[in-house]
């Protein structure tokens, strides 16, 4: 009874801590702060308890991946500079 107890108080605290971690990852998108850290970190615990969380938390990951590869590619592609003038030296 008391190993059935102490498991409902911390899957519990994982709900409760999940949840305020999400609201305050959510102010911070408006005020300073690493809002999107925060976000994630509150997923990752409610996603140990609820599906949906699991879920949501896949769906960011793939559509980070993406936007990622895309960014990627654009930087990859961007002409290279001269060495020369990288160095500031110029040839005569």
């Amino acid at each position: 009874m008391i190993l059935r107890t102490v498991e409902q108080v911390r899957r519990l605290s994982r709900i409760i801590g999940g949840f305020t971690l999400l609201l305050i990852g959510v102010v911070m998108l408006i005020t300073p702060g690493p809002g999107w850290l925060v976000i994630f970190l509150g997923l990752g615990l409610l996603a140990a308890e609820f599906v949906w969380a699991r879920r949501l938390m896949d769906r960011i990951k793939r559509e980070g991946e993406r936007v990622r590869k895309v960014v990627w590619r654009t930087t990859k592609n961007a002409p290279a500079k001269d060495p020369a003038e990288s160095n500031g030296t110029t040839e005569l």
